[in-house]
């Protein structure tokens, strides 16, 4: 078991997220002794698992008690530690709300219809559907057309579009915005949901420096952008 612990984590940290159907990630979520020894390897780095049964992949992230540890002191990280400027963050918020609130909601109909049930914490018997019938891509047209004034225009757009892509948030494909491998996984769906569900959209738009819960990851990535505070470019 320590051979396959070791081959999960390593391939956590080096591909950044691993699909949830491969063997060692479904028996991670399967296996109650295997997950409960990936989460002891992990804590004693200051790491979690980052998984849902809604998500196509699991990825690794710091736990919160490490954060002011890794990322500095102050507010600096709070809204995000991947570089992204308010303009992008905005952005990443508009494509969450488009793409995983009604994935969410078609993903529950879906089980409720089955009878599909996620109430223990291994049980995935029945799993949740995922795929693109849940989450159909929304149009880059149609996003900047509503958007695109508001998030810089054009170039910024293109720009910012092209950066989140490149980490892995969304999928670009034949002018169609798809949900990426960390969409789902990233954004703490608890604090962010209930903003946007109760009309909150707007005002997070304009807000300067908006903090909202994006919960990065540690990536072991020699690439991986410095922390900048939302508001800054």
């Amino acid at each position: 078991m320590d051979q396959a612990l070791n081959i999960l984590v390593a391939r956590l940290l080096a591909h950044r997220f691993i699909p949830r159907r491969d063997p060692l990630a479904r028996r991670a979520l399967i296996d109650e002794t295997f997950r409960a020894s990936l989460d002891h390897r992990l804590e004693e780095c200051g790491l979690q698992l980052l998984e849902n049964p809604y998500a196509e992949h699991i990825a690794v992230g710091l736990k919160p008690e490490m954060e002011d540890w890794v990322f500095g002191e102050g507010e600096n990280w709070l809204s995000n530690n991947m570089g992204l400027p308010r303009d992008a963050i905005a952005l990443l918020v508009v494509l969450w709300a488009l793409i995983i609130l009604p994935k969410r909601e078609r993903q529950i109909a879906r089980a409720g219809r089955a009878g599909d049930t996620q109430s223990d914490m291994f049980g995935s018997e029945k799993p949740i559907t995922h795929g693109e019938e849940m989450a159909p891509g929304v149009p880059e047209d149609a996003i900047y057309a509503d958007f695109g004034k508001k998030l810089g225009g054009k170039a910024r757009f293109s720009m910012n579009l092209g950066q989140l892509a490149k980490l892995g948030f969304v999928i670009r494909r034949n002018k169609l915005i798809h949900e990426g491998p960390l969409l789902d996984l990233m954004i703490d769906y608890a604090k962010l949901a209930p903003r946007i569900i109760e009309g909150a959209l707007g005002e997070v738009l304009q807000l300067s420096g908006t903090q909202i819960a994006v919960q990065v990851d540690a990536f072991a990535n020699t690439d991986a952008p410095d922390v900048i505070a939302a508001g800054e470019e």
